[in-house]
């Protein structure tokens, strides 16, 4: 093939495989949404429905209670349907819950129709990075993950920004404050989501099914198809052979393979996913990111400044997100583990001891809040999803990733539900430190533990992790 007619056909299939990851990461973004936009609603819904300390916090983690669920059957329901069918789904699950959350008439409507849009965050935040795993060429695998991600961040910061300019809106002269409301504008945040929900549904028609996943169903030429559209027709043929091998093997039963995911040739790489997942979430980001303008209000500032400053949250998440995924395929997993982790543990730390003076200083608690985010962002963000979609086989990777993306959501679901109890009986300093103190233990096992994986194929990584090959580390 011509250099000049071999270059064109390399930009298409970038070109594509882009088209597809960012359609696939779309979920992520609702996911990232969905989350965050509690956020700005909080305050209202408190004095609507007037709710406790913990009636709060079960507002707030309602959605992770379901999406914990959900990781739990995503990964094997993708394993028998497809990908792409569970994506769909999600999609669905989003659009009705949005809905039905901007018309809640009851505490209890709302917390239904939240967990109901938590289905679909827990399916799109298991399926879509093992999607986008499952397609990417292993050069760029890290990047094309972290998509999803960023995704979430963009999600997230939409979330934040939305909020604001409803909040805004809702007080200002003119038609748009009629039309809103100071009275509603709580139901118009939660009620946005159905459009960008709308958008995934149509977007995920034309992606098509996962090819390692068409390999496992024994449709060999369907798989080939969509990834000589990938790679190239002589790379797919390559990676098939690499595929068919990898999979050669009885496929076992749910039961076989959850006995050979705790057994002694995967217990490395559960023990590493399950670390990461608890690691993710105890170190308290989602506390930030639910609770970000209560959080600024109680270092003394104005309901409206804390929204703005929840927008420059968002904002610090997305770029240092983009920094993550620029740096990830050339620097590695395990130093922007080492470095993001141990930041949160120093922000943490600064964090308590702000909240801990007599008079508390809202720019130190500003700084402590973006530098904890920042670090979150360029490490624990990006890199638990990637990790999760490169140690588990791929006869196994929809049950793995359920089990430990289940132990994540958990986590959070506590870590939601509790922060509200926590600052009315701990204090804002107490519970920081704690966060800080888990961020220091998983420091450690970061270090001594976790490998470094990129660079290498799916299935040579699972050679490499059933003989426990110490070039990992």
């Amino acid at each position: 093939m011509p250099t000049t007619t071999r270059n064109v056909a390399l930009q298409n299939n970038t070109y594509y495989t882009l088209r597809i990851v960012m359609s696939v990461a779309l979920g992520g973004f609702l996911m990232g949404f969905d989350a965050s936009v509690i956020s700005g609603v909080v305050r209202f819904i408190e004095l609507e429905f007037s709710l406790s300390s913990i009636e709060l916090g079960w507002a707030v983690a309602s959605l992770t209670l379901t999406s914990a669920l959900a990781m739990l059957f995503a990964g094997p329901l993708s394993d028998r349907v497809g990908r792409r069918p569970v994506l769909q789904v999600a999609a669905i699950l989003f659009l009705i819950s949005a809905i039905a959350s901007a018309f809640a008439p009851s505490f209890l409507f709302l917390v239904l129709a939240r967990m109901l849009g938590g289905f679909g965050v827990g399916a799109a935040l298991i399926i879509a990075p093992m999607y986008i795993a499952e397609i990417a060429p292993a050069e760029t695998r890290g990047r094309l993950v972290s998509c999803n991600q960023l995704n979430i961040v963009i999600g997230i910061s939409v979330a934040f920004f939305s909020n604001y300019f409803l909040l805004t809106a809702s007080t200002s002269e003119g038609w748009l404050s009629t039309l809103i409301g100071n009275e509603i504008v709580w139901r118009w945040m939660l009620g946005v989501e159905a459009l960008p929900a709308l958008l995934y549904l149509l977007l995920l028609v034309f992606v098509p099914e996962s090819p390692r996943w068409l390999v496992l169903k024994d449709d060999e030429d369907q798989a080939l198809r969509v990834m000589s559209d990938i790679t190239g027709e002589d790379r797919a043929r390559q990676d098939m052979i690499a595929i068919k091998a990898s999979l050669s093997a009885t496929q076992p039963s749910v039961k076989e393979a959850f006995l050979t995911l705790i057994g002694p040739t995967l217990r490395l790489a559960m023990l590493i996913g399950l670390a990461i997942a608890v690691l993710q979430q105890i170190t308290g980001i989602n506390a930030v990111f639910f609770y970000a303008p209560l959080i600024f209000e109680q270092s003394g500032i104005a309901a409206d400044a804390a929204f703005l400053q929840a927008v420059l949250v968002g904002l610090v998440n997305l770029v240092f997100t983009i920094i993550a995924i620029l740096t990830i395929d050339k620097l590695g997993r395990k130093p922007l583990l080492i470095f993001g982790v141990g930041g949160i543990a120093l922000f943490m730390f600064l964090l308590a001891f702000g909240f801990g003076q007599p008079s508390v200083d809202p720019d130190l608690i500003l700084i402590g809040i973006l530098g904890f985010v920042a670090c979150f962002a360029v490490s624990l963000g990006p890199v638990m999803w990637v990790l999760f979609s490169e140690l588990f086989p791929n006869s196994l990777r929809g049950l793995a990733i359920s089990i430990v993306g289940l132990v994540n959501s958990a986590v959070s679901f506590l870590v939601q539900l509790v922060f509200p109890w926590e600052l009315a009986v701990l204090g804002n300093s107490l519970t920081f430190f704690l966060y800080g103190l888990f961020a220091l233990i998983g420091l450690v096992i970061v270090v001594r533990v976790f490998p470094e994986t990129k660079g290498r194929s799916l299935e040579d990584l699972q050679r490499l992790f059933e003989k426990g090959d110490g070039a990992l580390t």
